[in-house]
């Protein structure tokens, strides 16, 4: 029972200490990656695929889906990467899946979302940038405590930009709305990565 016990401490242990430690899973050019990811599939929705009527938006989300199950398998496998060549301590096990913990409900969130509007409220699609900036958003705040302290902006952008999707939805367009709001987001989240995570100095967290 005290070797169990002693484990079981080792284990809490770990885990307090990745709560309060920076994680470095995210990479700014895998971010920077997912916002052409984004602004390209929203030029694709405007030039090529169209807005103007049910059909299209369908096809359009189809679209998205497609840029965003891209990014998150360029960030996973560049998160996957870094973890098997340097990243093999107990420690960074933990920071890894409790950085995965914080933001998977929202994404999840946002699918159910998805399925419950094209399916019982076809007519409401424009309300889908608001409501995946807005889920988006609240992974960001989910994730601040082991992330950079800038990325209290990016939650925040992302926040302020599902409101004004859904206020300007019969103003703008479904993919000028996710250019603007992704393509800006994630560019502004790779700036925080970059220059307060990659660019600052060895040991120094911010």
């Amino acid at each position: 029972m005290h070797l169990r016990d002693a484990l079981d401490q080792i284990t809490q242990i770990r885990q307090q200490m990745a709560q309060v430690q920076v994680f470095r899973g995210y990479r700014a050019a895998t971010t920077a990656f997912s916002a052409i990811v984004a602004l390209a599939a929203a030029a694709v929705q405007h030039y090529v695929v169209g807005e103007s009527t049910f059909e299209q938006e369908l096809d359009a989300l189809w679209v998205w889906l497609g840029a965003a199950m891209l990014s998150v398998i360029v960030v996973g496998a560049e998160m996957s990467i870094r973890y098997r060549r340097r990243e093999r301590s107990a420690l960074q096990r933990e920071m890894t899946l409790l950085a995965v913990e914080q933001f998977v409900p929202c994404l999840i969130a946002g699918a159910l979302m998805t399925y419950a509007i094209v399916e019982w409220a076809g007519n409401s699609m424009n309300l889908l940038p608001g409501i995946w900036c807005t889920l988006f958003g609240l992974g960001a705040f989910a994730s601040r405590r082991v992330l950079p302290k800038g990325i209290f902006a990016v939650g925040a952008w992302y926040l302020l930009a599902g409101m004004l999707c859904i206020a300007t939805r019969k103003d703008f367009g479904f993919s000028l709305q996710m250019a603007a709001a992704f393509g800006g987001g994630q560019l502004l989240a790779a700036s925080v990565l970059y220059w307060q995570l990659e660019r600052a100095p060895a040991g120094e967290h911010v």
